[in-house]
């Protein structure tokens, strides 16, 4: 196991020089060359670097951060601190290996491609935290590193979470009207031009709707009952070819002859009424 700090002393005997006094001013005004995520570690290990050399005058530690900044900046692969070359409370240990696990699975999960700033802020801020357990006589900034991390660790959970399937938007509800009245000529069964018409609206809505449409020829009480019936499906069959030619499906069309019965205008029998000669379309 490599107690770090132990080598504190050495530094003294090295000299600067010894102590890679060199990496921490390469670092100072590193350009790094690698991809985002490289690059975003590259100036969260120069940050610490920096801090630890100018701050805090903890040349072992400005060395270490100053090389993995430098590392990352050619595009090399660093890896967050292994706890086992710390030495680090006995009581710290199992959160800070979870902490790891839960790290490298985000990494490996391609955190460093999908959001490469957040995950390299996680791993900066958890290299700060084991650096700064391991001294552990600076309860504020042993707290600021591990509050940084989970934060930054919130922030990969939340961005690399499955997005909800987008909801379909509801169908805007139709202004068109559901009921229309075809009027025919006095023993008639094809259109005029003013029926035709309220054919084409009628094809319009149930084009709009989409549900079934029920089609009912009728007459008046003109004739006998016997040649009023069949009148009134031809009357009823000429409105569902129209439909259908115009592109309503016929299964959704139904049609239904009742001849000189459902009567619009009451009238004795034998009276000519041009408003019981008609077709109704009633859309569901």
């Amino acid at each position: 196991m490599t107690n770090w700090k132990a080598m504190a002393a050495g530094c003294g005997l090295l000299g600067l020089a010894g102590c890679g006094i060199g990496d921490v001013e390469t670092i100072r005004t590193v350009q790094p060359s690698g991809s985002s995520f490289d690059t975003a570690l590259s100036r969260e290990y120069q940050e610490l670097a920096l801090f630890e050399a100018d701050e805090m005058y903890d040349w072992i530690s400005a060395t270490r951060y100053a090389e993995r900044g430098l590392a990352a900046a050619s595009g090399q692969a660093v890896m967050p601190f292994e706890l086992a070359n710390f030495n680090l409370p006995e009581a710290m240990i199992t959160e800070m290996t979870k902490a790891r696990a839960d790290l490298m699975t985000a990494l490996d999960s391609s955190a460093r491609t999908k959001v490469p700033a957040a995950a390299a802020d996680a791993q900066g801020k958890f290299d700060c935290w084991v650096e700064q357990q391991e001294e552990n006589h600076q309860p504020k900034d042993i707290a600021a590193c591990k509050d940084a991390f989970y934060a930054a660790m919130r922030i990969i959970k939340a961005e690399m979470a499955p997005k909800p399937e987008p909801k379909s938007e509801p169908k805007p509800v139709s202004l068109l009207p559901k009921f229309f009245t075809i009027l025919f000529g006095f023993d008639q069964d094809a259109l005029t031009p003013e029926s035709a018409d309220e054919v084409s609206k009628a094809i319009a809505a149930a084009k709009d709707h989409e549900t079934p449409v029920l089609i009912v020829g009728h007459t008046d009480t003109a004739g006998p009952a016997a040649y009023n019936l069949p009148l009134s499906d031809r009357r009823a069959r000429t409105v569902a070819k129209a439909m259908e030619d115009a592109g309503v499906p016929d299964v959704r069309v139904m049609i239904k002859a009742v001849g000189e019965d459902q009567l619009a205008v009451e009238t004795p029998d034998g009276v000519p009424n041009q408003a019981n000669r008609r077709v109704t379309i009633s859309i569901e």
